[in-house]
């Protein structure tokens, strides 16, 4: 149970108590993994009692210092559970993931007076990593850069993406890794202007480029990384031209971060350099996205989020021009926001290389 966590969480909420049934924000505040499927799971959190957690009892768990467990079977119901931590002239602040089918059942029975948005109390505490967080997530990049060197030693004659990707999952459980941390993206010649392109039975040729975008999972925490490589033949002068664009925002980017820049003029500074070359219209997705125990978090560099960077933040700096037909190209990295700058999580090279 982290107690600092909940106290952080319990000073920025508004609401008298907030219900938590997201298991990722329940596996951060408590340390304890939990996969209800389609059952109720709820912690209650509220500055006058000690937290609670509503489980069904088909889930063992194990007694955690400091927490409550209520438990239920099919055959009960949630809300008579619920009723006496509640109070009728509360705000709940109830997680953005909670199902439908368990809202509206508290709201018919006017359990609390009012219902909002209680996530963003959780969210931002995510947002802003400790130490032991952190370690966890440079080696998880480490483990990344060691597999992306990996990974290019498969690209060969004849080979698909799909032979390629399949391999993946084995090479990170051989560094050390868990698993993958989203299905990895392995795209050859024009599917890599796709850039969610998932891999399929396209054959590598002379002159393709081959883009990976990988992650895995260490102790919990998740890498992420992207780079753009050509098999056999050097870029054409225009695949050039694209690759240093994107060269170039990535790492102008990179030199921007630092605690107190807004998160949307940190996108801004790498799109204004594909649009100055020419490319605008080709990069057509935000710059990065929060990340920790899940690959997407609360968050991203995007011209929508005007907050400011936090010491503390990790997210993608992942500029890419997709040109249907010339080329598709993305480079990506992972970096850890500091009071004066940033570390760049991954030391894999952005320069361009030929896969031979």
């Amino acid at each position: 149970m982290n107690v600092e966590r909940i106290g952080k969480v319990l000073e920025k909420t508004e609401a008298d108590a907030l219900l938590l049934c997201d298991p990722s924000a329940i596996f951060y505040l408590t340390g304890r993994k939990i996969s209800p499927g389609e059952r109720f799971l709820g912690l209650l959190l509220n500055k006058e009692e000690r937290p609670k957690l509503f489980l069904n009892i088909l889930f063992p768990f194990e007694p955690c210092e400091g927490l409550d467990v209520i438990e239920y079977s099919d055959t009960d119901d949630y809300v008579k559970l619920l009723r006496p931590h509640l109070k009728e002239d509360w705000v709940l602040g109830v997680d953005k993931d909670l199902p439908a089918r368990f809202l509206l059942p508290i709201l018919k029975q006017k359990l609390v007076r009012d219902c909002i948005d209680g996530s963003l109390p959780v969210d931002r505490t995510r947002a802003i990593k400790d130490e032991e967080e952190l370690r966890k997530m440079r080696r998880s990049s480490q483990i990344n850069d060691e597999a992306m060197g990996i990974f290019k030693t498969l690209v060969k004659e004849g080979i698909t993406e799909k032979q390629v990707a399949d391999q993946i999952p084995e090479i990170y459980r051989s560094l050390g890794a868990k698993s993958n941390s989203f299905d990895s993206i392995v795209a050859f010649g024009k599917n890599a202007a796709d850039p969610h392109h998932m891999p399929d039975d396209t054959v590598l040729k002379e002159g393709d480029a081959v883009l990976f975008d990988v992650g895995c999972i260490y102790e919990d925490y998740c890498s992420d990384m992207t780079r753009t490589f050509f098999y056999k033949k050097g870029p054409t002068p225009e695949q050039k031209r694209i690759y240093e664009l994107v060269k170039k925002a990535n790492e102008d980017a990179e030199a921007y971060v630092k605690a107190g820049v807004r998160l949307c003029d940190i996108d801004s500074v790498a799109r204004n350099v594909i649009k100055e070359g020419g490319y605008g219209p080709y990069f057509t997705h935000r710059l990065g996205h929060f990340i920790g125990t899940q690959v997407h978090e609360y968050g991203d560099v995007s011209q929508s989020f005007t907050v400011p960077a936090e010491a503390g933040n990790t997210f993608s700096i992942e500029p890419g021009i997709y040109y249907p037909e010339i080329l598709g190209c993305r480079i990506e990295d992972l970096v850890i926001v500091t009071e004066d700058g940033c570390e760049v999580l991954n030391h894999y090279p952005h320069e361009i290389e030929i896969i031979r």
